[in-house]
């Protein structure tokens, strides 16, 4: 049953939601989280924690028992087939956390909900919100069965078709690329390191290979017309065209599979009086280098440090402190992610000019690192 007031409401339990309000539950802040979905997701989507965002849940007691359920990747490589392209390495960063944790997104969701649980909070389900209006004392939230509760702040962390975003008047600036992909996770006999992140390119274009803790493999791939479903042949095909030819790769199942279209998009605002915007809600990219989804968890902790800060006697100008830090990030990100995607999908008649270049610059050791700042996000700190 929702409470008729609440310091802040949290919109969303996603990872993001949930971050924002275990960083606000462990500084003593009143939160209430409320999701329309009747229970919390159980398939993998996003796949991959950075050292960054590790540095940041662990700040609020979450990120050791995350990094005891992932697979600890120490590398990442671009590569067109059997050739290596770029070779990054991340056990040579400055962080506690070298490694890229390939972690599914539903244990990073249990995770963050144990840890709410076990500080006192919990999650209202399904609740819909339907209207949102904002005084001078917060904002009055009306949800679809016909409940209200008044909040003196509103967190939007419900997704790329943010609810609360459009209640605000939040405009959602950027274009549709019009790329498709399909995602799958698979059982699949490889000669492929499990250790270990790919992005393959290829005449027929680009593939990710990403291995997950149990023992499947996240696929990823640019195509045409993504199915809904992908089958085992489907997968079978891209691997084999994309993938390493010189050893082939057997799917023998999916586990879960999916698609969905590239947008590039970022919130005007982050933060309109009592509103404001974390994760998708602000911002939205290719998927290219994995960094959506911890993107939002650094969103996450830092609003709700901000959002602690004024609850406890911090002038209101924190908020808008958080909004003018975490937007210029957000923009680079979805640029960054975006010349990514556009490099990986090249014309066929430049492709070899791409990989001579890439292979010309990864005899760089400055710039390796730099690309292994980058994708870490450690370039935040």
């Amino acid at each position: 049953m929702l409470p008729e007031r609440t310091d802040v409401l949290v919109v969303g339990a996603g990872p993001v939601g949930l971050a924002t309000a275990v960083t606000l539950v462990q500084r003593g802040i009143e939160v209430t989280v409320v999701d329309q979905a009747p229970e919390g997701a159980n398939t993998s989507r996003a796949a991959v924690v950075h050292a960054r965002t590790l540095e940041v849940l662990d700040t609020i007691g979450a990120a050791e028992p995350l990094t005891e359920r992932g697979i600890h990747a120490p590398r990442f490589t671009i590569r067109d087939r059997d050739r290596t392209l770029v070779p990054v390495r991340f056990d040579t960063l400055p962080t506690r956390f070298p490694y890229a944790l390939m972690v599914p997104q539903s244990v990073t969701e249990a995770v963050l909900l144990d840890r709410l649980t076990t500080l006192g909070g919990r999650v209202l389900r399904p609740y819909q919100v339907v209207g949102l209006t904002t005084d001078g004392a917060g904002s009055l939230v009306s949800f679809a069965g016909g409940e209200t509760i008044r909040a003196r702040y509103v967190v939007a962390a419900d997704g790329m078709h943010s609810t609360v975003r459009q209640l605000a008047g939040i405009g959602f600036s950027g274009e549709d690329s019009g790329e498709s992909f399909t995602l799958a996770d698979i059982r699949v006999d490889s000669p492929l390191p499990r250790d270990e992140v790919a992005l393959f390119f290829s005449g027929a274009g680009v593939l990710v290979w990403a291995p997950l803790p149990d023992g499947s493999v996240r696929i990823v791939a640019a195509v045409d017309h993504a199915p809904e479903q992908p089958t085992v042949d489907y997968v079978q095909a891209l691997l084999d065209e994309r993938g390493p030819a010189a050893a082939r790769s057997t799917v023998t199942g999916i586990v879960w599979g999916s698609r969905f279209r590239v947008h590039h998009r970022v919130a005007d605002r982050f933060h309109a009086g009592p509103v404001l915007l974390a994760g998708d809600a602000g911002h939205v990219h290719s998927p290219a280098g994995g960094q959506g989804m911890n993107l939002g968890l650094q969103d996450a902790v830092a609003l709700g440090e901000a959002l602690a800060g004024v609850l406890t006697g911090q002038p209101e100008s924190v908020l808008g402190d958080y909004a003018a830090a975490r937007r210029p990030v957000a923009r680079e990100v979805v640029q960054f992610a975006g010349r990514l995607t556009r490099l990986a999908t090249v014309p066929a008649a430049l492709r070899p000019l791409r990989n001579a270049a890439l292979r010309l610059l990864a005899t760089a050791p400055a710039f390796r690192r730099r690309l292994a700042w980058r994708l870490s996000g450690l370039v935040h700190r």
